[in-house]
């Protein structure tokens, strides 16, 4: 039976380079769907430890507000974490898998951050 979180997520895959994607709260790493390669989308909880390790050292290096993005690269790969906000409850992590070759890093994370309300709809 597919969700709609799972419907959504499938969507996503659209994006040229998307290998992966997934839905994760922020703050316990629970991976709510996925979508294409888990393995490429990322481990939930480890996802959700990485982002809330860079908001802190942002934080103690002065930063102001909330932690929006983070972007990883390799010679092969890139990795987009997307904070994805939510009337209640903990924020959530949108995260993708992209091939480096076949993906133009700038339009596939607008894509998927125009696209993250559709994920929580």
């Amino acid at each position: 039976m597919t969700t709609a979180v799972d419907a959504s997520l499938v969507r996503l895959l659209d994006s040229p380079g998307v290998t992966g994607v997934a839905l994760v709260d922020a703050v316990t790493g629970l991976t709510y769907g996925v979508a294409g390669s888990a393995d490429e989308a990322g481990d939930g909880a480890e996802c959700a430890e990485l982002a809330a390790l860079i908001a802190e050292r942002l934080g103690r290096a002065g930063a102001e507000g909330e932690l929006e993005s983070v972007i990883m690269t390799s010679t092969r790969r890139h990795q987009v974490l997307l904070a994805v906000a939510r009337p209640v409850g903990d924020p959530l992590l949108l995260t993708a898998g992209m091939d480096r070759e076949r993906a133009n890093l700038a339009l596939a994370t607008r894509s998927l951050a125009d696209r993250a309300a559709e994920v929580l709809a």
